[in-house]
């Protein structure tokens, strides 16, 4: 399917090996990324300018780097400060988004000036132009503004609170761009990523169904290799494929879950904080593909990085062979 558009929807770390694997092929590809984030470096600039958070945005940015300057372009979007008074911590590749959106005063034009200028192929669209907050609402009836709160580790001793709903206040509609995006489709791929914070916020803007309903595209979701505490304790693969499908408005053509073995030591650090593999319970549904598709490579964030990091990701060339098939 030389020269059709992809579509990858959800937030920057966990696409990134998705972005990663669809920019080999010959695609025209668009990744619609979620733009609630509020902690972390993203979240102090944020505080600061006012402008959307850029974090995820940067690193679906970087996943699009191309052969030509490819691990230079990466590094220079991903390195992050470590020292310096009001620098440290800090993401080079935020300040320059920052930068590019106080110039132009949008969002979207500084992402299509950054794209030219690292000569990137393929597009990186906010799911909506409308600033917004992640506001969670709990089982026990309590609410919480703020994607963050998603992300901190908490006390793993304590009963974690489940979540009912999320949604974005305030209301934020689709943007023309990423609606355009996922009705010219041939092929659109949901995730992974963290469930509530990314995949959920980046479907939520108003419109979005509507343009779901009118693609013709093939719909795929990707399930997380592991639970977060936080957001999917206890969540099943079909319970993740139902709550993306519910938001959607219609059911997603193929199911995608990793059937790869985990190292014990790797399991052991995430049991340590109540995480654990996401159970398959999808049964034979001739729509569910199953491959291994866990990363050899375990990630290690920096020392000034407060935000939650994976251990574990998808690898690349693996999740690249899966698409492949999809797109013949």
């Amino acid at each position: 399917m030389e020269g059709s558009s992809v579509v990858v929807i959800g937030g920057g770390t966990g696409t990134f090996p998705v972005i990663s694997a669809l920019k080999q092929q010959p695609v025209h590809l668009t990744s619609i990324i979620a733009v609630s984030d509020s902690g972390g470096s993203t979240g102090r600039i944020r505080d600061e300018f006012g402008f959307q958070p850029v974090g995820d945005l940067r690193q679906a940015l970087a996943a699009l780097a191309q052969a030509e300057g490819e691990e230079w372009i990466r590094k220079i979007l991903l390195y992050r400060f470590e020292k310096g008074n009001g620098l440290k911590g800090h993401n080079l590749g935020n300040l320059i988004l920052t930068a590019l959106q106080d110039m132009t005063g949008d969002t979207t034009q500084a992402l299509d000036i950054a794209e030219k200028v690292f000569r990137l192929e393929g597009e990186v669209v906010p799911a909506t132009s409308d600033n917004v907050q992640l506001e969670i609402t709990y089982t026990d009836g309590s609410v919480a503004v703020g994607e963050h709160l998603l992300d901190e580790e908490g006390d793993h001793t304590q009963p974690v609170k489940s979540i009912r709903s999320v949604r974005l206040i305030p209301e934020a509609r689709v943007s023309p761009k990423a609606a355009k995006a996922i009705e010219e489709a041939q092929l659109i791929v949901i995730g992974p990523g963290d469930y509530y914070a990314s995949l959920m916020a980046s479907l939520l803007p108003e419109g979005m169904s509507q343009a779901f309903a009118k693609t013709s595209a093939k719909i795929v979701y990707m399930v997380n290799l592991m639970t977060r505490l936080t957001q999917t304790n206890g969540m099943s693969a079909r319970q993740h494929v139902e709550g993306i499908e519910k938001v959607i408005g219609r059911k997603v053509d193929y199911i995608i879950i990793s059937n790869g073995s985990i190292p014990q030591d790797i399991l052991d650090v995430y049991a340590a904080s109540n995480e654990f593999p996401v159970n398959d319970d999808l049964g034979n549904d001739p729509q569910v593909i199953r491959a291994d598709l866990v990363s050899e490579e375990v990630n290690h964030k920096s020392t000034v990085d407060t935000a939650h990091r994976s251990l574990l990701r998808h690898d690349v060339n693996k999740v690249g062979q899966v698409l492949r098939e999809l797109l013949q």
